[in-house]
């Protein structure tokens, strides 16, 4: 090898690939899984015998060695480093068991200053494996030219598990002080796979006087693989040994700093920390000649020149490569650019000069850059499939809510979080992506995704991308941290205004939302509604016209839907709800589950990341309107045909309605109507506008929560046709005095099921039965400070005529209701329940029922 001195000025080592494996006591079954580090309690003390080869000569030597203590690994050194053996040299060892003989082997020379200028250094062969020997010989033919001084041959006994020596129970103190000072390496989008460390396989660390040595950039650009060049199987249980004798050898030997490669895997696929410095560091090792100072190594312990890799070995290198060029955003199945350390050939033929750049794939053959038979003929095309076998690779997050980031950035949200990622690896080769806020998955898309969104709670939250790859594997992005500041978000009513209608193509297209179907509809910078700062808006949905029986949700624009719904209908059925549902990017999704169905959304208020708006306060749940006892001071008598129904707030107690107050929340029952109508809840002294509350059909009953300006006072209440008994029931209201609470999307997210035993015992609700549900501390509601929350409560299954009450645990239950239904029906009803004790109950009148809870959102101090 030549180019030696050049190297060295440019930090630059290098070795052949080293054999390793010739067992005596023939092949074994593998033992997969199989680690070296069982029964290793500390650094094993190995030997190296030296016997003197005997000159018959000047070209040639010889040594017979017969009945020596027994070693297992054994080559050929001399005294000059730069000194040649132009001839051949054999070698062959006596297996300690059975006493017969191997096969005569050839050892390569290896060149000089493959690990640098190093003062008494030895020339020498590559190492052989033979396993348990107790003889050796050695013949030494030098040709024409006359044989190097002080030929010898070195025997290795690597030592042991539980065989140590007392002096050999620490690293040096230089070795322990350079690594103490290292900081840790930088994280990996792909997992740290399991290594043995060199105190797991015994290294005898008091070899290791020098230190490691770091890469000058400190960038690990490629990874190379290499084969021991080992002559026969071996059993996995030998592996540490093996790796023991490498060690032994590299440094008292060949007179190396340290063993050469950076990792070694065996044909179990166990992969074996090679030189010091730090799994996750950028260390460098001396593996391939010329290219050291950028890249790292896996050497397969065998020989791989007849027969490839087994799977388990593929898999180990594939694991190691994805980790170590994950922590540099470096695709294993890429491309990099390398500077030449020497002048040389490749075993292709490519020749390379000293100083100049060239192009090799990021997972490299030693053969690529340099002129060696290594990794094998059979292991070399095996590297195209551990090249794709990979994770989803350089997967990172690029923004933010549309703001450009870089790992380790921290940027700030009201709540919303959209996430823009990517990935070098082809869609096709990725199953999915999660969302990981905290570590948790709170949203799954598509492998051919890009975007990704959530809410956040109040705090500062470590987001990550998880990428599961269709072999299984899984990458994760370098985590950006978000704070999300929720503290000013406050409520701003508006007067009721249509923004949909599928029946004339108001907002969207005019059709019918078909099976499966989702329409899109803009809200930011509409009807009056702010084109940024919003967090979320309230809408009164409708569906309408339904061919068969299905559900709504509605749900933010570049989130995954949930299993959440807001709308549940039959065929023929008129079916409102008021839904609170976050906005992302000024877009809102709604999705029908079934047949085909007109929607309606009318928006009653968003809320404002600006600081503009009211905070919430809990009142009640108290009935303030019962049109059948006259409850609220209107007349004892149901709301006639084109009728309208003024309800003074002043005289409900606990509401401050002329200081402050912007809107009130209302649950709403209609009961007892006459004929088909609908009920528009509106601001007393502004007009009426085609919004409606409440939609029926004779004889139903049927709750919905309104929130509703409060302009003079009062509000007002209109009848369409027929007629129908009105009731309200308050829960809370808005101010300007800054004396409430401010909102917090979250979700939607399913918190209860009775039917799955979610949140609660797996059962109906029977007749007057109640269930209690924990809020507080669940699906990043805060622990503390929330004063209620927001759930879209949905009955279904019931048995018989009943209605369901939500209200704080803890509190005396009023007669307010929430929702009413008839045997078999489905409805939903959205909720705003105060939190006394960091639960809510749920009452069932009559029957039994299953219920189901969505949170969408809080209100907290």
């Amino acid at each position: 090898m030549r180019g030696t001195a050049l190297a060295a000025a440019l930090g630059v080592v290098a070795t052949l690939c080293l054999p390793g494996v010739a067992a005596a006591a023939g092949p074994g079954p593998d033992r997969a899984g199989s680690t070296a580090s069982a029964g290793t309690s500390g650094p094993v003390e190995g030997t190296v015998r030296r016997l003197a080869l005997e000159p018959k000569g000047a070209t040639e030597a010889a040594v017979s060695a017969h009945g020596t203590e027994r070693f297992g690994l054994m080559g050929v050194s001399w005294k000059d480093a730069a000194a040649e053996v132009q001839g051949k040299i054999e070698a062959r060892s006596r297996n300690a068991e059975t006493g017969a003989w191997t096969p005569w082997v050839t050892l390569e020379p290896l060149k000089a200053g493959l690990d640098g200028d190093r003062p008494g250094a030895r020339g020498a062969t590559e190492p052989v494996w033979v396993g348990a020997a107790d003889g050796a010989e050695v013949r030494v033919s030098g040709g024409s030219a006359a044989l190097p001084a002080g030929l010898e041959l070195d025997l290795v006994d690597p030592g042991s598990a539980g065989r140590t020596g007392a002096a050999k129970s620490a690293p040096a103190p230089a070795a322990r002080t350079a690594a103490a000072a290292v900081a840790p390496g930088p994280e990996s989008t792909a997992p740290r796979p399991d290594v043995v460390s060199r105190a797991a396989w015994g290294a005898d660390e008091s070899l290791n006087n020098e230190g490691p040595i770091y890469l000058a950039g400190g960038r690990i650009k490629a990874l190379f693989v290499h084969h021991t060049a080992a002559t026969a199987p071996y059993e996995c249980t030998d592996s540490a040994a093996i790796v023991r004798g490498l060690h032994i050898y590299h440094v008292k030997t060949n007179g190396w700093r340290d063993l050469g490669y950076n990792f070694l895997v065996d044909k179990c696929g166990t992969l074996f920390e090679g030189r010091q410095g730090g799994v996750d560091q950028p260390v460098m090792g001396a593996h391939t000649y010329g290219f050291n100072s950028e890249s790292t190594s896996v050497a397969v312990l065998g020989d791989y020149t007849n027969a490839g890799a087994s799977p388990a070995a593929l898999e180990g290198i594939s694991k190691m490569a994805a980790y170590k060029l994950g922590q540099y955003d470096v695709d294993m199945n890429g491309s990099t650019t390398l500077t030449a350390g020497a002048t040389q050939r490749n075993y292709a033929g490519t020749s390379f000069t000293a100083g100049q750049p060239y192009p090799f794939r990021t997972v490299s053959g030693h053969r690529d850059g340099f002129n060696t038979e290594c990794p094998g003929h059979q292991l070399y095309p095996q590297l195209d499939t551990i090249r794709t076998s990979g994770p989803a690779a350089r997967l990172k997050i690029g923004a933010v809510n549309e703001k450009a980031v870089a790992p380790g950035d921290t940027v700030k949200t009201p709540g919303p979080l959209v996430v823009d990622f990517s990935t070098s690896t082809a869609a096709p080769l990725v199953r999915s992506f999660e969302l990981l806020v905290d570590g948790a998955s709170v949203a799954t898309v598509a492998g051919d995704a890009t975007r990704v969104a959530t809410m956040l709670s109040l705090g500062s939250h470590r987001i990550q991308i998880r990428a599961t790859a269709q072999n299984g594997k899984v990458s994760t992005s370098l985590p950006v941290t978000v704070d999300a500041d929720v503290s000013d978000v406050k409520y701003v009513p508006v007067l009721p205004k249509r923004l949909m209608d599928t029946r004339e193509g108001l907002g969207v297209p005019k059709a019918k939302v078909g099976p499966g179907g989702v329409v899109p509809l803009k809200v930011a910078g509409v009807q009056g509604v702010p084109a940024y700062g919003v967090t979320s808006v309230v809408l009164n949905v409708t569906a309408t016209n339904p061919t068969e029986a299905g559900h709504v949700s509605v749900y933010p624009n570049g989130t995954v839907r949930t299993s959440a719904s807001n709308l549940n209908f039959t065929a023929g059925q008129t079916i409102p709800n008021l839904v609170v549902v976050p906005v992302h990017d000024g877009i809102i999704q709604f999705y029908n589950s079934a047949g085909s169905v007109d929607l309606i959304a009318d928006i009653t208020g968003y809320f404002l990341a600006s600081g503009e708006g009211g905070t919430h306060v809990n009142l009640g749940p108290k009935r303030i309107l019962d049109t059948r006892d006259g409850t609220g001071g209107v007349p004892t008598a149901a709301v006639g045909q084109g009728g309208v129904l003024d309800l003074d707030l002043s005289a409900v107690g606990g509401l401050p309605v002329q200081d402050g107050v912007t809107a009130v929340v209302l649950n709403v029952t209609a009961t007892n109507p006459t004929t088909s109508s609908h009920v528009s809840v509106y601001p007393n002294g502004t007009t009426r506008t085609s919004a409606s509350n409440l939609n029926f059909t004779a004889g139903q009953t049927i709750p919905n929560l309104v929130v509703v300006p409060v302009v003079n006072g009062k509000v007002s209440f209109y009848n369409n046709a027929g007629t129908v008994d009105l009731i309200a029931d308050i829960t809370g209201y808005f101010t300007t005095t800054g004396q409430g609470a401010k909102h917090s999307n979250l979700g939607p997210k399913r918190l209860m099921d009775t039917r799955s035993g979610l949140g609660v015992a797996k059962a109906p609700v029977g007749t007057g039965g109640v269930v209690t549900l924990d809020v507080a501390g669940v699906e990043g509601v805060p622990a503390t400070g929330v004063t209620a929350v927001i759930l879209n409560v949905t009955a279904t299954n019931p048995t018989t005529s009943s209605h369901v009450s939500v209200y704080p645990d803890g509190t005396t239950r009023t007669s307010a209701s929430n929702l009413n239904f008839t045997a078999g029906q489905t409805i939903p009803n959205l909720v705003v329940v105060p939190v006394v004790n960091g639960k809510v109950s749920f009452y069932n009148n009559a029957g039994t029922v299953d219920l189901i809870a969505d949170i969408t959102g809080y209100f907290s101090k």
